[in-house]
């Protein structure tokens, strides 16, 4: 049985910072990509950022240069750095690993960003 837990949401004011994480225990076999999505109240999920193999990303454009994502030699965990975090980037956030056939989701961690 797979799972994704995450952790490092939280509240936090206009301008500062937070570091989520996804941990996988379990095996995952031929994972090909890991990432982050986020669902703010009455909005679609929506991508954030992704990460491939060999290390290639990919960012939404409101999070480019404000958000940093990483991963584990092993992958076995994926990281989010968000920096200079606004009030829309509040939201629900979920990591998720794409394997051959499967994508494996985190159970997903608030972020508010509030003064």
């Amino acid at each position: 049985q797979v799972q994704l837990v995450e952790s490092g949401g939280g509240l936090v004011q206009p301008g500062g910072s937070l570091r989520l994480s996804c941990v996988a225990s379990g095996s995952i076999f031929s994972i090909y990509a890991m990432g982050w999505y986020r669902q703010a109240p009455g909005k679609q999920r929506e991508l954030v950022a992704r990460i491939g193999n060999p290390g290639n990303t990919a960012y939404a454009a409101s999070v480019r240069g404000r958000f940093t994502i990483s991963r584990d030699n092993a992958g076995n965990a994926v990281y989010l750095q968000m920096n200079t975090l606004k009030p829309e980037d509040t939201a629900v956030y979920y990591c998720v690993f794409s394997a051959v056939g499967s994508d494996y989701w985190g159970q997903g961690t608030q972020v508010t960003v509030s003064s």
